[in-house]
């Protein structure tokens, strides 16, 4: 007997030690059972005052030695109290019927030498996750480490699996990318934003496979008055983006309208004729342009000449401009969004949306006009950048056909681990691209006639960069990832956020989240923010934190019986995360 029940508050249990504490091990976080004739309950030491230990109640140890959380009725004041034999330990904290294809290995028990510690597969990988922890707390040494336990089974393969990680320092490719050499069914895929490297693939999106919502956050939209631009844009590509030979009559059209816009605009004459020019500098046909030639009895002259101003300041062919320009609308034409069914280029988008400026009469009114120019802007930047590179894939392809290409190696083979170094871009761009890719991936799998069929884990690291409480949700009714904890679990689509700064992430992805691995957190904000937003954290957790050793978390959550503190091993490679050796670049030997 380890001693006896002498009072209970809230959920805990005091006992009355009846050994001599200098004489046996630290009890501190061990594990107690307090066995009635009826039942068997399982506690945590967590700690000892004056001769008492304080027992935080944890659960019931059934008769088939299976453990479930949570107690309803407390034990009597006679129930015999023992520590829990090490034997039995794992049917508490761990897995007791380890197998394969169902369970994790991921690490070891700091408190019980030599207990492995792991997680249903199903438990962990069915949920969303979160793995926080300070810089140097061991994060994504441990991230590693799971992941490399995961792929290096020997018996079961998880040769289906879809791991696409967004690396933001492009530290995982030395942990992955040798899993190959150890598993031969198992492969490492790596994109890259850096265009000098020659050895990585480079990242390529093509861009037909955008909608309205990506082109918004892509330009930086801010301002619902911005959407109706970019959609008219979208609808205009459909007509710049496809041979004259079979758009002809609507290109006709729209180079109509947007004339007849500027004509009825109020603006000066001088500024009208010098809006026409432009308009149809850059967009004509061979049937509507500068040079068409304007028939009249007598005589013949091109639609520049008939732009002239005269002495009086007016454009004295106003009114046979319009007539002319009337012939050429077509009111059964209809503009509609691409369907993904044609390939087409930024500069195809550049022009169509210089156009969408003019077409959407947006010279009317100086506001809109400026509110929509700051995106033409920085379109025009998009494609004369580096990033511009980023959409310019090379040929057509369907998106079925693209997310199949995502997930395939280079031998033609299925590729388990995806890893995108978006370390070589800005975090406006980084953001952009992880939305747009998730966006991709999550209404791939749910347009999927067979749900869930292939599950996708899209892991964030340094995930409060991009998973932020930022104005996605205003300006278009939602933030994908928010979205996807929301509903992509239904799909097979689960988020992985990695996080050193937990206070700055979405509440809503945060809260969705259903297993946690939190590693040494020092921030107050941070420490304060997880103990409010993550369910089921005790005040006894969050003590912990602050002392955990590198490489050691607290794990918790729907995949873990009780919250539970595991120690993981060394990555073996470890990705590329070491801090610089300071001392070794300093010093030099002596001469």
């Amino acid at each position: 007997m380890l001693g006896t029940i002498i009072g209970t508050q809230e959920n805990q249990v005091l006992i009355k030690l009846n050994v001599e504490l200098d004489k046996i091990q630290n009890l501190i976080n061990y594990h107690v059972i307090m066995e009635d004739v009826e039942k068997r309950i399982i506690g945590e030491i967590v700690d000892i005052v004056e001769g008492v230990a304080y027992v935080n109640l944890l659960g019931e140890l059934r008769k088939d030695e299976s453990f479930v959380f949570g107690v309803i009725k407390k034990p009597s004041f006679g129930a015999s109290v023992k520590l829990v034999s090490k034997e039995r330990i794992p049917y508490i904290l761990g897995i007791p019927d380890y197998k394969e294809n169902k369970d994790l290995y991921i690490g070891t028990s700091p408190i019980y030498e030599g207990v492995k510690l792991g997680v249903n597969i199903n438990d962990f990988f069915s949920n969303h996750f979160a793995i926080f922890g300070s810089t140097g707390s061991g994060k994504s040494c441990s991230v590693a480490r799971i992941f490399q336990n995961l792929f290096e089974k020997t018996k079961s393969i998880p040769y289906r699996a879809s791991i696409l990680i967004f690396d933001a320092y492009g530290e995982y490719h030395n942990a992955f990318s040798k899993l190959h050499e150890k598993v031969e069914e198992i492969n490492f895929k790596t994109y890259t934003t850096n265009l000098e490297d020659e050895k990585s693939e480079k990242i390529k999106i093509p861009l037909w496979l955008l909608g309205v919502d990506d082109i918004a956050l892509l330009l930086g939209a801010e301002k619902h008055s911005q959407l109706p631009i970019i959609e008219k844009a979208l609808k205009l590509v459909t007509i710049f983006g496809q041979d004259e030979s079979l758009v002809i009559k609507h290109k006709n059209d729209i180079i109509a309208r947007a004339i007849l816009d500027i004509f009825s605009s109020g603006r000066p004459p001088a500024q009208i004729r010098d809006q026409i020019f432009s308009v149809l500098t850059h967009y004509h046909t061979k049937e509507l342009n500068l040079e068409t030639q304007i028939y009249q009895p007598g005589y013949t002259r091109s639609l520049k000449q008939c732009l002239l101003i005269d002495a009086t300041g007016k454009i004295r062919d106003m009114e046979l401009l319009t007539t002319f320009m009337e012939s050429y609308l077509d009111d059964n034409l209809e503009l509609t969004l691409p369907d993904e069914s044609f390939k087409y280029t930024l500069r195809d988008l550049q022009d169509a949306f210089d156009f969408a400026l003019i077409s959407e009469g947006v010279l009317k009114s100086d506001k809109i006009y400026d509110e929509a120019n700051v995106l033409k802007v920085r379109l025009h930047s998009l494609v004369n950048s580096n990033y511009g590179t980023y959409f310019d894939y090379p040929e057509y392809i369907t998106r079925e056909q693209y997310v199949r290409q995502l997930l395939s190696a280079e031998n033609g083979r299925k590729a388990q681990i995806i890893n995108f170094n978006i370390n070589y871009i800005d975090d406006r761009m980084a953001k952009t691209l992880t939305k747009i890719y998730s966006k991709l991936l999550f209404d791939y799998s749910k347009n999927n006639t067979k749900r869930a069929a292939l599950p996708i884990h899209i892991i964030l690291e340094e995930a409060h960069r991009y998973v932020q409480n930022d104005s996605d949700t205003f300006l278009l009714g939602y933030n994908i990832f928010d979205r996807i904890t929301k509903e992509g679990r239904k799909y097979g689509v689960c988020l992985g956020l990695i996080s050193q700064r937990p206070s700055e992430l979405s509440e809503t992805s945060l809260s969705q989240c259903s297993n946690f691995l939190i590693f040494k957190m020092l921030h107050p904000n941070d420490v304060e923010y997880i103990k409010e937003m993550v369910p089921n954290i005790t005040n006894e957790i969050v003590k912990r934190l602050r002392i955990l050793q590198p490489g050691t978390c607290i794990a918790f959550g729907q995949g873990f019986k009780v919250p539970v503190i595991i120690k993981l091993d060394m990555p073996d490679p470890a990705p590329a995360s070491d801090s610089a050796d300071i001392s070794k670049i300093w010093f030099v030997d002596k001469a």
